[in-house]
């Protein structure tokens, strides 16, 4: 049960645009503007280019990337396959 309030004020035409795409999918503005919030909120986290590692995970971080790249059959499968939009029509 959600118990944390979240408030804040919109002009009127952002509440009905909102409100709008909220009733598209028939979500109430509360739920459509939370999914859409932690959405971004989400997208915001995971775009993070930081992050703090300790010397030895660093430099286990940093063998791993200049490692040479292993064997991959699958990959080597799908990058043999031409893009569709590759192939010339007539």
């Amino acid at each position: 049960m959600r118990d944390a309030a979240i408030n804040l004020r919109a002009l009127p035409e952002q509440r009905d645009l909102i409100d709008h795409a909220a009733s598209l999918l028939g979500k109430n503005r509360s739920d459509f503007m939370l999914e859409a919030a932690c959405d971004k909120a989400q997208a915001v986290v995971l775009d993070q280019v930081f992050f703090s590692l300790d010397a030895e995970k660093f430099k286990k971080f940093t063998m791993m990337l200049d490692a040479p790249p292993r064997a991959n059959q699958g990959l080597e499968r799908l990058m043999a396959v031409k893009a569709p939009w590759s192939s010339k029509r007539k």
